[in-house]
């Protein structure tokens, strides 16, 4: 990064701050790395200010925010450091910065505000609209390629067991594609997808559409190609102090969306979670201690 964003904008308003500020704004300045990769909170620590100290900080500064600040400083960051490649280079080159511990106390902090994020008002209200469209729906097919599978994966099992007719897109020889041939106007595609966003995944969607099905995605931008194709966008952030982008929010995501299905479908859910149990049961699925252990609580209930 060869330059702080809005970096004229500090220093033309530097004199008029106060000392704490101006602690906050010399960090800003020169760290926009760490800006754009730590938590607010291991930020304030470096900088030897508190947390409201930069929040009054991005105000002043015509933001309605410090997050604001830090995403324009993640965007600059991805525009220099262009993929894996020049992130996991960004990494390597902050290691004489901060032990593995602090390394690794910021990391957990950031992915914390990630998920923190979910509870928005805008975040929540999505996934409360994407919970009614998959419990409405005669099947929900699901979505996610490369590092997203295991998130599409998740929420097809998981919604399975509480009793929606769920379907991943997913089978040998990329014959996954062939799920969607029966897609209508009573399906919905859940995708998920982000940064680098795959080009099946885009082509899927618009299929989709053309079919009349409702489409939902999990994507971190909401301008991005994949959420332009999508009837309701859930946001998750996915930028980590590491190289690769972060998929716990992703996680988290489906998981509250799940438990959101799960409460629309009533007195459903626990009766197709106990067909899932008896079904596991007669297969052996599971060892005979953990087996009875499922078994004793189902009686219970």
């Amino acid at each position: 990064m060869q330059d702080t964003p809005l970096a004229e904008r500090i220093l033309e308003r530097f004199d008029r701050l106060p000392p704490q500020l101006q602690a906050a704004a010399r960090f800003v300045l020169e760290n926009p790395r760490e800006v754009a990769l730590l938590s607010t909170r291991e930020q304030a620590n470096r900088a030897g200010v508190s947390p409201a100290a930069l929040t009054r900080l991005a105000q002043r500064l015509d933001l309605d925010g410090y997050e604001t600040l830090r995403r324009l400083h993640a965007e600059a960051l991805r525009t220099e450091a262009g993929g894996f490649s020049g992130r996991a280079e960004a990494l390597v080159a902050g290691t004489e910065s901060a032990d593995d511990a602090t390394f690794l106390a910021g990391f957990v902090a950031a992915m914390g505000e990630d998920v923190g994020q979910l509870g928005a008002a805008r975040t929540a209200a999505a996934l409360v609209r994407a919970a009614d469209v998959i419990a409405g729906a005669r099947r929900v097919h699901f979505l996610g390629l490369r590092a997203s599978f295991a998130v599409a994966f998740a929420g097809a099992y998981v919604m399975g067991i509480a009793g929606v007719r769920a379907e991943l897109v997913e089978a040998p020889g990329g014959t996954g594609i062939d799920r969607l041939r029966d897609l209508g106007p009573q399906d919905a595609l859940l995708a998920v997808s982000v940064r680098p966003y795959a080009r099946d995944v885009r082509r899927a969607l618009a299929f989709a559409r053309e079919r009349g099905t409702t489409t939902l995605a999990i994507t971190d931008d909401p301008v991005s190609p994949v959420a332009r194709l999508a009837d309701v966008v859930v946001p998750v952030r996915i930028d980590t102090p590491s190289f690769f982008h972060a998929m716990t929010p992703a996680f988290a995501a489906m998981e509250g969306l799940a438990a959101l299905v799960a409460r629309r479908r009533g007195a459903e859910a626990p009766a197709a979670a106990r067909r899932a149990e008896a079904h596991l049961a007669a297969f052996g699925a599971y060892e005979p201690a953990e087996q009875a252990r499922v078994a004793e609580d189902r009686r219970s209930r």
